[in-house]
C-alpha cells in the first residue's frame, strides 16, 4: 500500500527543482542515512521535503546520480490502474496527430512515466525499460498496455547501455507474441524497415519525422547528402518528394540494408546511392573531389553522452559543422542535429555557428527544431527536449 512507502527527506536548502515541480531528486540532495541506503534498487517510496510535507511518490535507487524519480502525487497506488490512465492519455494525445498507429506512444518523463519508453509499429509495441524502479514494474506496465493498446506483439528492448548505471542486466525478448526481424514502418506517406532486436534504440527514431519532411520539401530537384543515413529516414523521403539524387552514408552495413530496402519499397531506388563510410571520412573525400551537394543533411549519434563528454562533443559538432558546410553548394541549405541532452541548445547552435563560419560560409539560420509531437518534454525537465535541429540557408 502506499501508505506504507519509506519517506525519504531532501536535504534542508536542497532539491530546488524537485520542489518546483521536476521529477527528479538527485542523490546528494536527499538524506542518505543507513537505512536509506539499504533500500533495494527500485524501491517504491514517498519524497518529502526536510519539514516531512510529501512531495510526491515514486521510485529510488541508492546506486544512482538521479535517485529518486517521482511518477505520482503523494499516496497514490502505482498500480494497473495507474498505467492504464497514463497509456490511455498518451494514446489520446498520439492519436489527435497521427491517422496510422506509428509513433513514439510513450517517452519517459514527457508521459509522466520516467524510465519507460513504448514505440509503436502498428500491431507490435517495442518497449525500453531503462531503471530498475521501471524494472521492478515491468509485469504490471506490460498487464496495463495489453489493456490499453492490445498490441499483438510486444518485445522487451532493454539493452541500453543506461541500464548499467542501474544495476541491471541486459536482454532483449518477446514479452507477448513474436519478435519480429523486419517491422514496417509508415511515416510521412513514406515506408521504410525497421530491426526492432538488433537495430539502434527502437529499430527507428520517430523524434525526427517533422524534420524530415521539412528537408524534404527543401530538397525537391535537389542533390542532397543524408549523412549518418541509419535506415534511410532523409534520403528515401528526399528521394520520394523529388530530389534529383540522394547520397545515404551510414557506417553500418545492416542499416545500409534497411536503406536500401525503403529506397525500393518507395520505388527511388534509381535515384539513391548508399556509402558505407565513416562520416567524417565521406565529407573529407568529397571536399577533395570538390562535390557539392544543394542540401546537407548530418544527424549523428550522440557526441556527448555523458556530462564528461561535452567539451569532446561540442568540438565534434563544430568539425562537422566546418566539413558540411564545405561541400553545400551555394544557395544550398545544411541541417545540423544534435541528441545530445548535456550539449544546451544555445551550446550546440554556438558550435554550429562557429564551425560554419570557420568554413567561410555565410550562414542565415532558417528553421529550429526539435523532436516531434510524440516526444513530448517535460516543463521542468530541460534533458527530456534532448533533440536540436538547426537548417541553414548558405551563400
Amino acid at each position: 500500500m502506499a501508505a506504507k512507502r519509506p519517506i525519504i527527506r531532501l536535504k534542508p536548502r536542497e532539491g530546488r527543482r524537485v520542489r518546483a515541480g521536476a521529477p527528479w531528486a538527485f542523490s546528494n540532495e536527499i538524506t542518505m542515512d543507513a537505512a536509506v541506503k539499504a533500500l533495494p534498487p527500485g524501491t517504491e517510496v514517498q519524497l518529502a521535503d526536510e519539514g516531512g510535507a510529501v512531495i510526491g511518490a515514486g521510485y529510488f535507487n541508492p546506486k544512482s546520480l538521479i535517485a529518486i524519480r517521482l511518477l505520482a502525487p503523494p499516496e497514490t497506488k502505482i498500480d494497473r490502474d495507474f498505467f492504464v490512465g497514463k497509456f490511455r492519455r498518451a494514446l489520446g494525445l498520439r492519436t489527435r496527430f497521427f491517422d496510422r498507429p506509428f509513433y513514439r506512444l510513450v517517452h519517459a518523463e514527457g508521459d509522466g512515466l520516467p524510465g519507460l519508453v513504448v514505440d509503436r509499429f502498428d500491431e507490435t509495441c517495442v518497449v525500453q525499460v531503462t531503471t530498475a524502479g521501471m524494472e521492478r514494474l515491468t509485469d504490471t506496465m506490460l498487464d496495463a498496455l495489453d489493456a490499453a493498446a492490445a498490441p499483438q506483439n510486444v518485445i522487451l528492448r532493454n539493452d541500453t547501455p543506461s541500464r548499467a548505471l542501474e544495476g541491471l542486466d541486459s536482454y532483449v525478448r518477446a514479452a507477448k507474441g513474436a519478435a519480429p526481424e523486419r517491422l514496417a514502418v509508415e511515416e510521412n506517406g513514406a515506408r521504410y524497415f525497421a530491426d526492432p532486436k538488433g537495430g539502434q534504440k527502437s529499430g527507428w527514431y520517430y523524434d525526427q519525422r517533422d524534420n524530415r519532411l521539412a528537408l524534404a520539401q527543401l530538397a525537391k530537384g535537389a542533390r542532397l547528402l543524408d549523412a549518418y543515413c541509419y535506415s534511410g529516414g532523409f534520403g528515401v523521403l528526399a528521394a520520394k518528394h523529388g530530389a534529383s539524387e540522394a547520397t545515404l552514408v551510414d557506417s553500418s552495413e545492416p542499416a545500409l540494408k534497411l536503406a536500401a530496402e525503403a529506397a525500393e519499397a518507395n520505388g527511388v531506388a534509381a535515384r539513391c546511392r548508399f556509402v558505407k563510410s565513416d562520416a567524417f571520412e565521406a565529407l573529407e573525400r568529397f571536399a577533395r573531389e570538390e562535390k557539392k551537394f544543394d542540401v546537407v543533411v548530418c544527424d549523428p549519434p550522440p557526441f556527448a553522452p555523458s556530462r564528461k563528454d561535452v567539451e569532446a562533443g561540442a568540438r565534434a559538432y563544430r568539425r562537422l559543422a566546418r566539413m558540411a558546410s564545405a561541400i553545400v553548394a551555394p544557395g544550398g541549405f545544411l541541417m545540423l542535429a544534435s541528441c545530445s541532452y548535456n550539449v544546451s541548445r544555445e551550446r550546440f547552435a554556438l558550435e554550429c555557428a562557429a564551425g560554419i563560419g570557420r568554413s567561410g560560409r555565410h550562414a542565415a539560420l532558417i528553421r529550429e527544431a526539435g523532436a516531434g509531437t510524440d516526444h513530448p518534454a517535460h516543463p521542468m525537465l530541460p534533458e527530456s527536449a534532448y533533440l536540436k535541429a538547426l537548417t541553414y540557408a548558405l551563400d
